[in-house]
């Protein structure tokens, strides 16, 4: 049954979305498009072929279904090197949000020239070239000049003269943590400081003037305060730390058990360029993906909810 306007009554016009936003990220979104969207399109076709040195030289590849996925993770070494990467991935995004936390909150409590000389180290050590980090850990950690197994001697510990840090996994990956996490520190420690700028003092005053102590106010004032800024960065220290490679490598190259140390990106790069196996390194490239965005879907979820709230 038809309505009639009431006579007099104000008439509701709905608004039009304007168009020009949408028509400027154009542009953005083509560029987005075509560099990120045809290599994972190439990644998810090769990862479905049998694609090797033959193919390199011009023969087209043929048509390989599932057989990559399952030829490479029904080997064991295969299984090893994703629990060995997601580890590694945990502890040094764990490690480095914490450290970076630490120095967030020192520099927040310091003034004057201390502030200033803890960023500028801070930013020289997150400006240093990965080549020339991981060189330096190298000397540090030498079995022969090395400052480390000399100081360590020095205390006591004759186990350690002429220790090979390289030699075994365990040790192996203690050093490539320790380049990871000091590269990695100074992003989440200025990124976390300019989340604590944000923070009211007078908040702080008041919660004082309530009783609160240190502790009390760091967990239920400060942390909540800067929980999306805390969010956010391990978000990004677990996708960054889960695509490890030139670290890893660099670290191998002194003489370590590669099959041991491998993590995904450098097991990716044995597969396509010492294998020639092209289908399987893509088809574990895919898996990577799979992988950071499960790893990564708790977070996201966390932010839209807070967005959202």
């Amino acid at each position: 049954m038809a309505t009639t306007p009431v006579l007099g009554a104000p008439v509701v016009r709905q608004r039009r979305k304007p168009v020009a936003p949408y028509l400027l990220l154009i542009p953005a979104v083509a560029v987005l498009l075509l560099g990120l969207g045809y290599p994972v399109y190439w990644q998810v076709v090769t990862s479905f072929q049998e694609f090797g040195l033959k193919q390199q030289f011009g023969q087209p590849p043929t048509f390989a279904g599932l057989d990559n996925y399952a030829r490479i993770f029904a080997d064991d070494t295969a299984f090893a090197v994703v629990v060995r990467s997601v580890i590694f991935c945990l502890v040094n995004a764990g490690l480095t949000v914490a450290l970076g936390l630490a120095f967030a909150l020192l520099m927040r409590a310091v003034h004057g020239w201390v502030k200033v000389v803890i960023q500028v180290a801070l930013l020289l050590a997150w400006a240093t070239p990965v080549i020339a980090a991981v060189t330096v850990f190298r000397w540090l950690f030498n079995e022969q000049f090395g400052v480390v197994n000399w100081l360590l001697v020095r205390l006591g510990f004759d186990g350690f003269q002429g220790h090979v840090w390289t030699a075994s996994p365990l040790s192996f990956f203690f050093v490539a943590t320790l380049i990871i996490v000091w590269m990695s520190v100074p992003f989440v420690a200025l990124s976390l400081f300019a989340g604590l700028t944000q923070v009211n003092d007078e908040l702080l005053e008041a919660a004082r003037i309530d009783g609160a102590n240190k502790t009390q106010i760091l967990w239920r004032i400060i942390m909540p305060l800067v929980r999306p800024v805390l969010a956010i960065v391990l978000l990004l220290q677990i996708i960054w730390d889960l695509r490890v490679f030139a670290q890893i490598r660099l670290l191998q190259d002194a003489g370590a058990p590669i099959s041991e140390t491998n993590l995904l990106g450098n097991f990716i790069f044995d597969l396509g360029m010492n294998r020639n196996n092209f289908g399987g390194a893509a088809a574990v490239s895919i898996f990577v993906l799979l992988l950071t965005i499960v790893l990564s879907a708790p977070y996201v979820r966390s932010l839209m909810k807070e967005d959202e709230a």
